[in-house]
């Protein structure tokens, strides 16, 4: 009767570390849900931060582009909003994957997230490779604007982002108002006698340009070029960082997606 109690013991023991085993797998597989859960919910709120600085850049600063002579700058924001836009789609999709445990749309999941992780790379190394010309580009194409293309026929697009320009950064010419001595348009008859574009005055009216002194212009040490070139490379570092941190918080999610992914494969079969 002992002997045959203790046999019948013996075999509930594998059965039950089998029930164990699946109980493990089944905390682990809710465990990684909701961690990726989480990474999912940052994820899609990083992604909404990139996007909204790629707008911002493009529709609130978009009256310097014009001033640029590469559209290196104009790109990056455009990788970025189309980052942001990807990422919050794929956001949808993976709280989508994660809620039905589907292994074929966990798979595209992180098809996506390598995708973005790429498209973030490639805006990350054309950023850099502008910073690094960002000085010289600066000090051959902006002095050229002043004296070729201010103020003239079929450059109103340029006229216009120079003086929000001046009017924005409290600037006066590339290096300095002197600048503004060699333009074309300040030799011509157009200006009316002004040494400089009204857009260079503290108090803007009509032909204040026409006195160049110091208590009715802005004269900064290093002129606009100073100015729009912290300008850019603060709006660089923003778009870096922000670049960054969800490459970040993709390679966690990639490794969160491969893990569980593994998981419902081992508990499925």
């Amino acid at each position: 009767m002992w002997r045959g109690q203790k046999k019948l013991r013996g075999e509930k023991g594998p059965a039950t570390m089998a029930h164990y085993k699946v109980e493990q797998d089944d905390w682990l597989i809710v465990y990684l849900k909701y961690l990726l859960f989480v990474f999912n919910f940052f994820f899609w709120v990083g992604g909404a931060a990139v996007l909204a600085v790629g707008v911002w850049t493009l529709v609130e600063k978009s009256g310097y582009l014009s001033v640029l002579a590469s559209s290196t700058f104009a790109a990056s924001a455009y990788i970025l909003i189309f980052a942001g836009a990807l990422v919050m789609v794929t956001g949808f999709l993976g709280f989508s994957a994660i809620i039905r445990e589907d292994r074929s749309c966990l798979s595209t999941y992180f098809c996506l997230l390598l995708v973005i992780f790429l498209v973030e790379l490639v805006a990350g190394v054309l950023a850099h490779v502008y910073y690094q010309r960002l000085n010289d580009e600066l000090k051959q194409h902006l002095t050229q604007t002043l004296s070729e293309n201010y103020g003239q026929p079929g450059a109103s697009e340029i006229t216009t982002s120079v003086d929000h320009l001046q009017q924005d950064f409290k600037c006066c010419g590339s290096n300095s108002s002197a600048d503004w001595q060699h333009s074309a348009y300040i030799l011509s008859q157009e200006a009316e006698g002004r040494q400089v574009p009204d857009s260079c005055c503290k108090t803007v009216v009509a032909r204040c340009g026409q006195r160049a002194h110091p208590s009715n212009i802005y004269k900064v040490e290093g002129g606009c070029i100073t100015k729009l070139e912290q300008f850019l490379a603060n709006h660089l570092l923003l778009m870096g960082a922000v670049g960054i941190g969800v490459a970040c918080l993709q390679t966690c999610g990639m490794v969160l997606t491969c893990c569980l992914h593994r998981r419902l494969q081992l508990h499925f079969h």
